[in-house]
């Protein structure tokens, strides 16, 4: 696509348990990462990708991420109140979509963080994006080398970028990390209540529309307090 989407979704409803003891006060997206929080890492990425709009689910403890977000203006921030019920990765969206209008939006995780190399990755997310053929475009890391990640991946990619998921007792190169561009047309189907993502994700792969993009630079999956530090130790090591 020649445009980068002007809105965006950030995941920020999770409970983060496996964040704990961080999390009993705090919602995950507010632990802070090399002195800035998680939310405002993805925030500020997006702005600086051009983004004007960003639509972010709130559940668990709610309120603190509305007062972290209000004063935001860079992209506007509106939010999408799951308080009455958790919506998971898709029902979230779907709650969502009035919000984030018929063009190809951004998906992010509010806990995805990663290091770029010489240009955003979601400026290359942006410019590889093709609607005609593809319902979805997910940021993709290597599984070995990623900080702090040690499962078995989540996806094969071809040489045009078509995705195939790994199927159970196989190990998979990339695992998704956090990022994506999504159609609007990859939610005509979606079901009502809560629901995965990957549910949409594994219709897509049927059509052949769900594509990936490798992620230049380094993914850090920063998924427990002990990681934290790996991450920051990275970060550190980048900036200095």
């Amino acid at each position: 696509m020649s445009k980068t989407p002007q809105t965006a979704m950030v995941l920020a409803a999770g409970f983060g348990q496996r964040m704990r003891p961080l999390t009993d006060s705090m919602p995950k997206p507010l632990v802070k990462v090399a002195g800035k929080a998680l939310l405002d890492h993805v925030l500020d990425r997006l702005a600086d990708a051009g983004v004007e709009r960003a639509i972010v689910n709130v559940h668990y403890l709610a309120e603190q991420i509305e007062r972290h977000v209000a004063s935001r203006t860079s992209p506007q921030v509106t939010i999408s109140d799951e308080r009455g019920v958790l919506l998971d990765t898709g029902g979230g969206v779907v709650k969502a979509l009035p919000l984030l209008g018929d063009a190809p939006f951004f998906h992010i995780n509010s806990d995805t963080i990663w290091i770029d190399s010489v240009r955003p990755n979601l400026t290359r997310l942006a410019e590889a994006f093709d609607p005609a053929t593809m319902d979805a475009l997910l940021l993709l890391a290597p599984g070995a080398g990623s900080i702090g990640y040690a499962g078995r991946g989540d996806f094969t990619m071809a040489p045009d970028g078509r995705l195939t998921a790994r199927t159970e007792r196989d190990i998979a190169p990339f695992v998704y990390a956090g990022a994506a561009i999504l159609s609007p047309r990859l939610f005509e189907s979606a079901p009502q209540g809560a629901f995965s993502l990957t549910r949409l994700f594994a219709s897509a792969i049927e059509q052949g529309r769900l594509h990936g993009l490798r992620l230049e630079g380094l993914w850090m999956h920063v998924g427990t307090p002990e990681a934290i530090a790996e991450a920051e130790a990275a970060i550190s090591a980048s900036t200095g």
